[in-house]
């Protein structure tokens, strides 16, 4: 809580990130605000530096430059599992399930930080109850299963670490209209039920939709902003075109 204004801080506060792969500035002095208990989207065309902000957020990817803040505390220099016991659960573009292990295995993975067993099976039975087709393929390899059914798995694997945050990197990147539709009705659910969404999803118009705010990217740099109900389709077009400077 800031004292002098008596208001609440954001859950996460990104402050001039900067990271480079050598010679070449991926992300150059990112500015962002995620409230809690709202979804964000970061949207942007290909190349515009969206996954590379979001695996550095997860600490993956070393900084160039710029803070990072969550829950009132600076976690520039935690290492990935630290942030994860601080609360964010990163669900990386492509899944990254482990394919050899079942779908109860994943789940378990999940839970890595966690010793309490009978609150892990308690949140095993929530995961199949927010994704019945999971309870059907339990003990089936994860490389086996459809794309949709991988992506429910990334999820709920994810929210295995009773996350406050949870990131998501193009969890409808591949799916059929239909799948799509189950996926980002699922966000909407998970929201709901009190988890912060950062969304970087490459259906522009339906994470406006979903979104209390969105962040337009183009370069590395976030080149416009606004409540979700405010952004005009055509003017994200633009920049995705790069007709807008």
């Amino acid at each position: 809580m800031n004292a002098s204004l008596g208001t609440p801080l954001p859950l996460l506060e990104i402050a001039d990130l900067h990271v480079s792969y050598g010679r070449i500035r991926a992300v150059d002095g990112l500015e962002m605000k995620v409230e809690a208990g709202s979804i964000v989207s970061l949207v942007g065309s290909n190349g515009a530096g969206k996954t590379t902000s979001l695996t550095a957020l997860s600490g993956i990817l070393p900084l160039s430059g710029g803070r990072i803040r969550f829950a009132g505390e600076d976690i520039t220099d935690l290492a990935p599992e630290l942030r994860v016991r601080r609360g964010i659960a990163h669900v990386p573009e492509r899944r990254r399930l482990l394919p050899g292990m079942s779908v109860r295995e994943n789940l378990v993975l999940g839970s890595y930080i966690r010793h309490d067993r009978h609150g892990i099976e308690q949140d095993i039975t929530a995961m199949v109850e927010l994704f019945p087709i999971l309870g059907d393929r339990f003990a089936q390899m994860a490389g086996t299963l459809s794309g949709g059914e991988q992506q429910m798995l990334a999820i709920a694997r994810g929210l295995m670490s009773r996350p406050s945050l949870l990131v998501m990197d193009e969890p409808t990147m591949g799916l059929s209209p239909k799948m799509i539709d189950v996926i980002l009705d699922t966000v909407q659910q998970i929201n709901s039920q009190g988890t912060t969404v950062l969304l970087v999803e490459q259906n522009a118009v339906e994470a406006m939709r979903l979104s209390d705010h969105v962040y337009i990217m183009r370069l590395g740099r976030v080149v416009h902003q606004d409540l979700g109900a405010k952004i005009d389709p055509e003017l994200v077009k633009a920049f995705y075109m790069g007709e807008v400077l």
